[in-house]
């Protein structure tokens, strides 16, 4: 019986990859052309990847076809440089290459021995966050495939840490800005529903520390026993941060596991603009970063630092026979024995390789011109009659709507989005504060710049008068 070769020829590997790295390039080339979003594309696609598995192959220039003129362009376009909704991730190119070496190289980085230097290098990324966030020698940390593996990851570590395996009564807090993968990861952590507290922000909807303290105390003379408080260094609503300080001296006051989740903000701490609004940040016990944000790398890439690191380990280490026979060395880490995770990808390369390639100064810079930028637009939004601001940038986002002469405001800001984004030369997104229907903007793109706002702007004004005009 013949059996399929699946290994290929260096010829045709050279074939491939060469159509691969045309085919990106030209993609690349081409965003600031492209359309924002694309999802009218979707349908006349879709019954074509219902098919059923094929028992021959095809060749594969008629599936590098297929997959860059039919499949990717039925989609947002998050790398496009007007994408500015929701928040924007990155794809720097010297992270797919990254990628591109580890799927092929294909080294499993689970535990240390299996490849130990692969494992150092992620440490060394992981040592270099611990040192931007200005926390101690005694931090550990993990990799994941985003903010809500590594919130999980954390709400695990202070739950083992201060409740045991006592559940029932314990008791976390945060703002109802909080992103809701943490309330997820709480819940899927064992937390019951009914004792996490979402408390009401101030007018800028940060957090309201004595709010935190109430409701703690409150708790407390109930029997409760509050193990844990969240603050929030950049929410996904506004930008917001949460005033820092105070809330690590109510955790510290009772007791309490004080965790950031700076998923998109942690990283403007690596400017000084980012530096000034994030103090405090060092005080938590434990803060989530998203390199797929901040950094920005591809999708996939999230992570937790955790002050006490052995509280980390003992959180997530389990022992089996099948993987006795490596013990690991004084002063290495095995990723397993701190996370959910045993089988993961090699994905701390893809933060490495653009590190070094380009050098901190580079994503320094970058994230400044960001906040230049927000505050850029949104100070137009002030000068311009017609428009309300909802929320104060602190960061790269923040929130606002157009107030038109006549009709229900709701309804109209509604019709302003999807025209807005029926243009297909820009991307916002809503939220609901206070009970308004508002459009968020978020600047955070590698490739936005200051001309690529000041369109936004520009299409923004221009829309919101056309239609208030046709109304």
């Amino acid at each position: 019986m013949n059996v399929t070769n699946l290994e290929l020829s260096p010829e045709m590997m050279h074939r491939m990859g060469e159509a691969v790295l045309e085919a990106i390039i030209d993609h690349i080339r081409s965003l600031p052309d492209a359309p924002c979003s694309n999802l009218d594309e979707y349908p006349r696609v879709a019954d074509s990847l219902l098919d059923p598995p094929p028992e021959k192959g095809c060749d594969f220039e008629t599936l590098l076809d297929f997959l860059m003129k039919r499949v990717i362009p039925a989609s947002i376009t998050h790398p496009h440089p007007s994408f500015m909704g929701y928040i924007p991730g990155g794809g720097l190119y010297p992270s797919a290459i990254a990628d591109f070496i580890a799927a092929a190289t294909n080294r499993y980085v689970g535990v240390w021995f299996a490849a130990p230097a692969c494992a150092r290098l992620e440490h060394a990324v992981l040592n270099w966050f611990t040192q931007w966030m200005d926390y101690p020698n005694s931090t550990r940390g993990i990799l994941t495939s985003g903010g809500s593996l590594a919130n999980f990851s954390a709400v695990v570590t202070a739950r083992k840490h201060l409740l045991g395996d006592d559940l029932r009564s314990g008791t976390m807090y945060m703002s109802n800005q909080t992103h809701h993968c943490v309330a997820k990861a709480a819940e899927l952590a064992g937390i019951p529903g009914r004792n996490i507290r979402m408390l009401k922000v101030e007018r800028n909807f940060r957090a309201v520390p004595d709010e935190f303290e109430r409701a703690i105390t409150k708790d407390l003379d109930l029997g409760l026993k509050p193990f844990l408080l969240v603050g929030n260094a950049g929410t996904t609503n506004t930008g917001a941060v949460d005033p820092l300080i105070e809330m690590s001296e109510v955790a510290k006051k009772y007791g309490l596991w004080y965790h950031i989740d700076a998923a998109y903000g942690g990283f403007f701490k690596l400017c000084e603009e980012g530096k000034r609004v994030l103090k405090g940040l060092e005080n938590s016990d434990s803060v989530v970063l998203d390199p797929h944000k901040g950094l920005f790398v591809p999708y996939g890439t999230g992570s937790l630092l955790v002050k006490q690191g052995e509280l980390l380990r003992r959180a997530h280490v389990m022992a089996a026979d099948y993987i006795q026979d490596h013990p690991v060395p004084e002063g290495e880490l095995d990723a397993a024995d701190h996370s959910p995770e045993l089988s993961r990808s090699f994905r701390g390369l893809r933060v490495w390789l653009p590190l070094k390639f380009f050098g901190v100064q580079a994503f320094r810079e970058n994230l400044s011109e960001k906040l230049r930028l927000t505050q850029w637009i949104y100070q137009r939004f002030l000068e311009e009659p017609g428009f309300e601001c909802l929320s104060v940038p602190e960061l790269s986002a923040f929130a606002f709507r157009y107030h038109p002469e006549r009709g229900d405001v709701d309804r109209f800001n509604r019709q302003l989005l999807k025209a807005l984004v029926a243009t297909k030369k820009l991307y916002l997104s809503s939220t609901r504060l206070n009970g308004k229907f508002a459009i968020r903007i978020c600047i955070l793109g590698f490739r936005t710049h200051r001309q690529e706002v000041k369109n936004a702007f520009e299409v923004i004004k221009t829309t919101a008068k056309k239609l208030e005009m046709s109304n």
